[in-house]
């Protein structure tokens, strides 16, 4: 069993800044890919970045560049570094582990002036 708990998010103006941050329970936290969604209202969720148990990292087109997906084992948390965000970004985002069926609840994030 793992639960997942994302904060982190909230009202940004754009061009700002937020780090989400993803933490999960669970003894094999290690082994996992975690990757990011985000599901704008009415739609289905989007894959917008994930980080392997090696570290390596992949980034959907719309935020390469911007966004920054990294993890922490020893504290079993994924984080997001959202940078240069821009009003497209509002979404409630999520963590999961690839090929899982855990969800967490979400964090808002609204880019707005």
């Amino acid at each position: 069993q793992v639960q997942l708990v994302e904060s982190g998010g909230g009202l940004v103006q754009p061009g700002g800044s937020l780090r989400l941050s993803c933490g999960a329970s669970g003894s094999i936290f290690n082994i996992y890919t975690m990757s990011w969604y985000r599901q704008y209202p009415g739609k289905e969720r989007e894959w917008v970045a994930s980080i392997s148990s090696g570290f390596r990292t992949n980034y959907a087109d719309s935020v390469r560049g911007r966004f920054t997906i990294s993890r922490d084992n020893a504290m079993k948390t994924c984080y997001l570094q959202m940078n240069s965000l821009k009003p497209e970004d509002t979404a409630v985002y999520y963590c999961h582990p690839r090929d899982t069926e855990y969800w967490g609840q979400g964090t808002q994030v609204t880019v707005s002036s």
